[in-house]
């Protein structure tokens, strides 16, 4: 057995692709929730073990619900070029087709992909078979980040491509019919991780930590925590000429992975939020990552929600730690982003030295209050996903759904939390325990793509 971390517990593999129908249900699924809820996850196949979490190739997990029915669960890898062992680096360059894809899917204009951030998305059908790589009828030409961000009031899609050579950082802008529409090299940047970023209703805002490219590190990610390169948040106006108005802002050095939204508060500054980590806490986390001894016990050690106030006219930075609860993959109610949002959501996790437990968090930003729903013992939720509910006036007025891996009784449930109070709606048994991934989306039949495959 091997005594890699991110090939045991709630991380270990499966070893194969199932369908399944017909899944039992607990409680009464909210009708409205008439959709796929589709996962990532890093799942070699089978006597492969990888250099590093990252490297692992991608299984995309989907669950069927309509009208208060699970219809089925189905598992499927991402059949990419590197699930067969193709290298990423070749004789004639960085090859974008040989893709994990196993960080992120998301669904944009009828297609849905599934993402790595050093590489083009492969194209999934409805029933999660796979397409290929996709480039946007030829006009994507670097690799795209698996955080793309989708305007909910132009229905575009931002998104960036990072490279630790020059150009170091292109932004691109796909319209809601999915045809790219602009494409900008962005000045200043560096080669400094960048894996994900924000939007608000004017600006894109870029994140570059004390974290960047070292070709030193042979883990196959290139990369390791360097105090000589500065921490930086660059602000960008939107449109076309917004990259040659660009400013860098330095910030405290850190890391962070995952935004949790921006937005322009009433005085026109900058609010960034989002957990990140200290120097100790990257260092236990990539020990983690790659499992090197002197690692914490969890994929994210000392990662803690943080907000950045910048303020455009004078140039100043606040920045503080808003939260002392360990925590990551933050979302949000999506209609909210880059607007101020009131409600966020995030995974709790032990600390570093397994102190603690797992959960879903609520934090209300107006009366500083925090809810946890606790996943219990040996239980590990997944990443939580805002659905509306129907007729919602409120931003809380939803759900969460949540795929919790069960160490105990070796399974996992889909569980459907009310976003209000955090109260368990209704939990759907999977037929098996799903490996923990890292992010997904909720597709709702409303959308181009929420057809209806057949199990």
């Amino acid at each position: 057995m091997s005594t890699k971390p991110y090939l045991t517990g709630h991380y270990e593999p499966v070893a194969d692709e199932i369908t399944a129908t017909a899944l039992p249900v607990e409680g009464a699924l909210p009708p409205e929730l008439t959709g796929r809820l589709v996962r990532n996850s890093h799942n070699p196949k089978p006597g492969v073990t990888p250099t590093h979490w990252f490297k692992g190739s991608g299984m995309v997990h989907g669950i069927r619900l309509r009208e208060g029915r699970a219809e089925w669960y189905r598992n499927r890898w991402v059949r990419t070029p590197a699930l067969d062992g193709a290298p990423y680096l070749t004789e004639h360059g960085p090859d974008l087709t040989a893709s994990t894809a196993g960080t992120h899917v998301i669904e944009h204009a009828g297609r849905l992909l599934a993402l790595c951030e050093s590489n083009l998305p492969f194209e999934l059908t409805a029933d999660l078979d796979t397409v290929g790589a996709y480039d946007f009828d030829g006009r994507l030409r670097t690799a795209m980040t698996a955080h793309p961000k989708a305007d909910p009031v132009t229905g575009e899609l931002h998104f960036f491509g990072s490279s630790p050579f020059p150009p170091y950082l292109t932004y691109h802008v796909s319209d809601a019919t999915g045809r790219i529409s602009h494409s900008a090299e962005i000045p200043g940047a560096t080669a400094a991780l960048k894996h994900d970023f924000a939007l608000t209703r004017n600006h894109v805002v870029f994140v570059e930590g004390t974290v960047t490219f070292d070709p030193g590190e042979h883990s196959g990610i290139p990369y390791s925590w360097n105090d000589a390169q500065p921490a930086r948040i660059g602000v960008m106006p939107r449109g076309r000429d917004g990259a040659g108005a660009v400013r860098w802002f330095p910030v405290e050095p850190g890391s962070m992975l995952h935004a949790a939204n921006a937005y322009e508060d009433a005085a026109g500054r900058i609010v960034l939020e989002g957990p990140t980590v200290d120097r100790a806490g990257f260092q236990l986390s990539w020990n983690w990552w790659v499992g090197a001894p002197g690692r914490g016990s969890e994929p994210n050690a000392r990662s803690y929600q943080r907000r950045w106030v910048i303020d455009l006219v004078t140039g100043a930075v606040d920045e503080r730690i808003v939260d002392d609860l360990a925590v990551e993959f933050p979302t949000i109610n999506e209609d909210r982003l880059g607007a101020e949002h009131r409600y966020q959501y995030a995974v709790s996790f032990p600390d570093q030295d397994g102190y603690g437990g797992y959960g879903i968090v609520k934090y209300d930003r107006v009366t500083g209050a925090r809810r946890i729903h606790r996943a219990g013992d040996a239980r590990l939720p997944s990443e939580a996903v805002f659905v509306p509910a129907a007729g919602a006036t409120a931003e809380d007025d939803g759900y969460l759904l949540t795929v919790v891996s069960d160490l105990k009784q070796d399974a996992s449930r889909l569980l459907v939390l009310d976003a209000t109070g955090l109260g368990q709606v209704a939990a759907v048994d999977l037929p098996r325990r799903v490996t923990a991934g890292i992010h997904g989306s909720w597709i709702p039949d409303s959308t181009p793509d929420g057809g209806d495959p057949q199990a």
